[in-house]
């Protein structure tokens, strides 16, 4: 039965964009109702059960200088020690390259990780000291948006150097081949994460489910504070009804002041396509180009462990691999990362498993084999961080609409705390407006 109802904020969305602005709101007494189309909320940063066994849909590294992510799971009733296990920096290629950050102050760590760092020649090792040291001085800003593996080549980073320090790091945190990421979003990475404090740099890993660990706190959060949380309900499309905006869903049409939208992509074009203000910010949207991630998880028995909790391969189809056991206690359980595009996408989940499978046992000298796999493949996990790439503002041409999303204008890729800083954004510019209202 339809009915209307008429209230003051919403929120498309419960994934991390969408949950961070409602409790941003939710914390300055803004009663808020968020509309998740999905029976879970975190978007594509989620808990799944598969095999009977609590897994995510892909793995995502939190760092130290990720304040605005770590706060948000503090406030919500979340505990930093308890919730991760903290890693100072540390960059393993299995056999083959190794950077540890000693507990030094801030810069004096990178630095020192740099020139110790085992695998590559002392003239490697210097030049990629120099490099930071050069973006430094021009406090890591650009005059014009270039190709990561260009910025690289100017400042005399050899191959061996790019694929062993630098092609990790740009794929791992903008999910985009080095020859076509963005330059100085790689650089806004570098400068908060390795420029900053010791801890900046640390790399946190998540020993709860991404579900668990900030979007079902927040939900109860939002709950507490007078707002509500909606699953199952997806918003079918938006209209102007005079001063408000209506959301129609399937159950019913409801009225709102404000409005965020914190979908996916995919989805705000979708809804932004029954508003003609929106018609261009829609057509930006789609012109988007995305990258994949996929994830192997493999169940080995129990005394089945890996060198370290996390590690990465080189000349491998698997990138990085986590071993859940040393780090959530499920142990036997691993997960093998594959990120951006590559030969694998055309490969059956199948093939897949068995290539990692195999991987395994060359490097690790694994004789047991899996009692089951799992392959998770996200085709749009990201969007595609190139250089020069123009991004959706967050202020839309439609009165009262936000828009929030990793997707949006921002210094960050596609990250969780890209997605967390746009919807507080965007709930600030809500707060700021009824302050001046």
């Amino acid at each position: 039965m339809n009915y209307v109802k008429v209230n003051n904020t919403a929120i498309i969305g419960g994934g991390y964009a969408g949950m961070a602005a409602a409790v941003t709101l939710a914390e300055h007494n803004i009663p808020v109702t968020v509309f998740e189309s999905a029976k879970q909320l975190g978007g594509r940063a989620r808990g799944v059960v598969q095999h009977d066994t609590q897994l995510d849909n892909g793995q995502h590294i939190l760092l130290g200088c990720y304040r605005h992510t770590l706060g948000l799971i503090e406030q919500v009733g979340g505990n930093i020690k308890q919730d991760f296990q903290r890693l100072p920096l540390q960059l393993t290629l299995h056999k083959r390259f190794e950077l540890k950050a000693p507990r030094l102050p801030a810069p004096l760590h990178l630095l020192a990780g740099f020139l110790l760092a085992r695998g590559l020649s002392y003239k490697a090792r210097l030049h990629a000291a120099r490099f930071m040291l050069s973006m430094r001085r021009i406090n890591f800003k650009l005059e014009a948006d270039i190709s990561a593996l260009e910025l690289l080549q100017i400042h005399k980073q050899d191959a061996d150097l790019i694929r062993l320090l630098w092609e990790p790091i740009c794929i791992s945190a903008l999910n985009t081949p080095v020859q076509k990421a963005s330059a100085q979003v790689l650089l806004n990475v570098l400068r908060d994460s390795l420029n900053g404090s010791r801890a900046d740099s640390d790399m946190l890993l998540p020993r709860l489910d991404y579900s668990e660990l900030f979007p079902n706190r927040a939900a109860q959060y939002i709950s507490q504070h007078g707002g509500k949380v909606v699953l199952s309900c997806g918003v079918e499309s938006i209209t102007r009804h005079e001063t408000k905006l209506a959301l129609h869903t399937a159950q019913s049409t409801e009225y709102f002041d404000k409005v965020i939208c914190a979908t996916s992509a995919s989805s705000a074009i979708r809804l932004f396509s029954t508003l003609p203000a929106l018609a261009e910010m829609a057509k930006q949207i789609e012109a988007i180009t995305y990258q994949p991630i996929y994830t192997v998880y493999l169940k080995y028995p129990a005394d089945v462990r890996l060198p370290h909790p996390m590690l990465g391969l080189d000349r491998c189809i698997s990138q990085w691999l986590f071993d859940k056991g040393q780090i959530a206690g499920q142990h036997g359980l691993f997960a093998a990362v594959i990120s951006a595009e590559g030969l694998h996408q055309a490969w059956s989940h199948e093939q897949l498993a068995q290539k990692v499978i195999e991987e395994l046992r060359d490097q690790f000298g694994f004789t047991k084999l899996p009692e089951w796999h799992q392959v998770i493949a996200e085709k749009r996990a990201t969007f595609s961080c190139v250089a020069n790439l123009s991004r959706p503002v967050y202020l839309t041409q439609e009165i009262n609409l936000l828009l929030a999303g990793d997707f949006t204008a921002g210094d960050y890729p596609a990250t969780l705390e890209g997605a967390v800083i746009s919807g507080i954004r965007c709930a600030n510019e809500i707060i700021k407006q009824q302050r001046s209202g």
